[in-house]
């Protein structure tokens, strides 16, 4: 009947009410507002867990925020500027507890080849970015993260951490240098090696030995571990005083001993809007909103996207399932994450880091997205609810405040050591073994993607590797699992298909050329020829239209053999699309238990069908 096979559209009107309805219930607002649902439930004794996670944090986010700066190419004060507003910003609007939002490595250095002296650029991709990012969060489009897969990202990651950490070779031992890529760097490390200063080399090297063994202190047996733990968590802040106080009781004559950051501006950001118009450092000449744009290019995609990758991947890591946690235990090395038990809601992330890119914006910030490093801290330092990052935040605007003059001693050397540092724990080597032992077929775009971020740039890398993955999947879909076989049944020759997945419009064109070779080959041997052709599409869900046509098509190429194609037991939404395309084709279809039954259904038919031919003749 008609009916049976009527296509069943959406009802847009319900959907639309319905989306309606829900955005008033007190369920969206504590969805788009989630301080709402957990701050009511705040208990007094959360506080002073909060404090410590938040100061502790703190600690790691004020040296690395500068370190990062002068990653992205900008005065150090930018990196603090983008340091305190994403953690207000999160209390409000983020849905796991552990995150921190701030700079990270990856952004400055995507950030870097844009600003080329001119914050002013820095400071307006954070903004643009920011607006991507909460209308795609708005238009419930974090579901695009599920495309890039898990190989894709792990090589990205890597390939990052290799970028990053041998961007900062030549400043661990004094050698001035403007290069960041991985073979420019080297290069120039190796050209200029004799230019290597004694004092910066010494405490570069040992301020990176001492962060790698501090990072232990939590694993020695001793009563008062506790105390070990939270001075290995503040190990970047305990190098950065090293390294001040070295740096000013060393110098001499008003003559420092190492190269330094250079001094940081003293005081608060001001409020303003976001630069719409800047002007060329070199040539003085006034740029317009729209050469801007035309001068970032590219990065209005790139950032976005891998400020959402970073930050969801952080999210998924430590506020999934208690399965995701042995991965990132032993990426850390930290102490047993809790786990949250409940799963990531990947566009409210988004909103919240939209909103904190957009509100830091107002504040000279450059990108900023969900750090693995000081979440990772967060986390092991017990933090109960978001009101954490409020501390952090504030431990950041009070070194801006009062302690900038102190921290234009930091020598260049111990920004690069902690830099390489976080470099060398940011690789996923589990995940990389992991891959390896499942499918090693796998491993082919984890190292195109490597490759061709750590040769090319980041940003193209990416989209090559996601490109090379997507190829793996058109190339199965257009190869559909399915199995043929031929068998004799009370004396007809007959192929059965075996379909074992879907099929879509790309493996329409395989299907057919594979049916119709198999049956032109089985006939050209000296077989009987095959008069039946069984289609076993239990499995499958539903076509397309191109996979209808093939079929029509193989019908008729079929009948030309004189073979008979009939689909067997298919479901009523495959099944539809034949049959509302021609109705002629919906004796192609048979449902029955077993193939005994079909047959004996196709002898039924072809007797009534005899009989009725002699009906004719004898009129």
């Amino acid at each position: 009947p008609d009916d049976l096979y009527r296509e069943r559209l959406p009802n847009v009107c319900n959907a639309v009410g319905s989306k309606a309805r829900n955005c008033c219930s007190l369920r969206s607002i504590h969805r788009y507002l989630p301080v709402t649902d957990w701050l009511p439930k705040y208990q007094l004794n959360f506080l002073a867990m909060d404090i410590v996670a938040g100061l502790t944090v703190g600690l790691t986010a004020v040296p690395q925020a500068i370190a990062y700066g002068a990653v992205a190419n900008l005065p150090p004060a930018y990196g603090l500027y983008s340091a305190f507003m994403g953690g207000f910003v999160y209390i409000l609007l983020g849905t796991c507890k552990d995150i921190t939002v701030g700079p990270t490595a990856i952004m400055a250095l995507m950030v870097r080849p844009y600003v080329d002296g001119n914050p002013a650029y820095a400071v307006l991709l954070c903004f643009l970015s920011g607006c991507i990012i909460t209308l795609m969060g708005l238009l419930n489009l974090g579901v695009l993260m599920r495309f890039i897969s898990v190989p894709v990202t792990t090589g990205f990651t890597m390939a990052a951490a290799l970028t990053i950490a041998t961007g900062q070779v030549n400043s661990l031992f004094g050698i001035s240098s403007s290069s960041n890529g991985f073979l420019d760097s080297w290069i120039h490390f190796f050209g200029h090696i004799t230019e290597t200063r004694k004092n910066d080399a010494i405490i570069g090297c040992c301020t990176l030995i001492l962060l790698l063994l501090m990072r232990q202190l939590k694993d020695l047996p001793v009563p008062f571990k506790s105390v070990l733990k939270y001075i290995s968590l503040a190990r970047n802040a305990v190098a950065v005083l090293i390294g001040i106080l070295l740096c000013y009781l060393l110098k001499k004559d008003g003559k420092l001993p190492f190269q330094v950051s250079g001094s940081i501006t003293p005081g608060l950001p001001p409020f303003k809007l976001p630069p719409f118009h800047t002007e060329d450092p070199t040539t003085g000449e006034n740029i317009s909103f729209g050469g801007m744009i035309s001068n970032v290019g590219s990065a209005l995609a790139s950032i976005p996207l891998l400020s959402i990758l970073e930050s969801i991947a952080v999210a998924k890591a430590f506020c999934e399932l208690t399965k995701n946690l042995p991965l990132y235990k032993t990426q850390y090395n930290l102490f047993p994450l809790p786990a949250k038990g409940k799963i990531v809601d990947a566009s409210q992330e988004m909103i919240a880091l939209g909103v904190s890119n957009i509100l830091s914006s107002f504040f000279s910030s450059m990108p900023i997205t969900g750090s693995f490093t000081r979440t990772a801290i967060n986390n092991a330092s017990g933090v109960k609810t978001p009101l954490g990052g409020a501390i952090t935040g504030a431990l950041v605007l009070m070194t801006l405040a009062f302690l900038t003059s102190t921290f234009a001693y930091i020598p260049k050397a111990t920004l690069a050591a902690i830099i390489i540092a976080a470099m060398f724990f940011m690789v996923e080597y589990e995940t990389i073994g992991e891959i390896w032992r499942a499918k090693k077929r796998d491993m082919l775009p984890f190292l195109v993607t490597v490759l061709t971020c750590v040769f090319w740039t980041l940003e193209y890398g990416m989209v090559v590797g996601i490109v090379f993955n997507a190829l793996f999947l058109l190339y199965k879909s257009m190869k559909p699992q399915f199995y043929l076989e031929t068998e004799k049944f009370n004396g007809i020759q007959l192929t059965i298909a075996d379909l074992k997945g879907s099929v879509d419009y790309a493996a329409a064109e395989y299907l057919k050329s594979a049916i119709v070779s198999h049956v032109t080959n089985r006939d050209g041997d000296n077989t009987s020829p095959t008069s039946l052709v069984v289609i076993k599409g239990h499995e499958i869900a539903s076509i397309d239209t191109t996979v209808a046509l093939n079929l029509k098509s193989l019908r008729e190429d079929l009948a030309l053999l004189k073979c008979d194609l009939v689909c067997w037991n298919w479901s009523i939404q495959a099944a539809g699309v034949i049959c509302r395309m021609d109705k002629k084709l919906r004796g192609m279809f048979k449902f029955s238990k077993s193939l005994p039954d079909l047959m004996q259904i196709m002898a039924g038919e072809a007797q009534d069908s005899c009989a009725s031919i002699s009906v004719d003749l004898s009129k």
